[in-house]
């Protein structure tokens, strides 16, 4: 279940998601916090140069890995505009991480790519679940299905 405090950070990555789409590039941010609610690391997408793994997902992957113990990697929660993407939910199950909560999921995006008519993207859309069978995963959260559709209609549909 997504809670309130689940719904303030979902706001605060959708936030980070805009920020990214205002400077250039694609509508995703994410957050880390640890067990007691501290926010330990916050991104969002840097994949306008060309590096498609600069995926803010991907990104708290290796600053857990490198920055934190096993135990506090399992207790963390990651915060998410958008469902993780196959290469992201790998590297959270490779590092430990523990709960995601997603604003918007994959199947989600893809039908709204769909009804745009934007082809499908080099990877397939899987759900986190499919890649990680053991993680734990909330979301969609419909409280923020509008402002994700608004988002990703501006960075990925063709113009008119």
């Amino acid at each position: 279940m997504i809670s309130t405090d689940d719904l303030t950070r979902l706001r605060r990555c959708v936030s980070l998601a805009t920020e990214a789409l205002d400077g250039g590039d694609e509508p995703f941010g994410s957050i880390l916090v640890d067990r007691r609610g501290t926010e330990l690391f916050a991104d969002h997408n840097h994949v306008a140069g060309g590096d498609h793994t600069r995926h803010p997902e991907f990104e708290i992957a290796r600053w857990a890995a490198a920055n934190l113990a096993p135990e506090a990697r399992r207790t963390a929660v990651v915060y998410t505009s958008g469902e993780h993407c196959p290469m992201c939910a790998a590297a959270h199950g490779w590092v430990g991480l523990g709960r995601i909560v997603y604003a918007a999921s994959s199947a989600q995006l893809a039908g709204w790519l769909a009804e745009w008519g934007v082809a499908p993207g080099p990877v397939a859309t899987l759900p986190v679940t499919a890649v990680v069978p053991t993680a734990q995963t909330d979301g969609p959260a419909p409280e923020l299905a509008d402002e994700m559709r608004t988002l990703y209609q501006r960075a990925f549909r063709p113009a008119l």
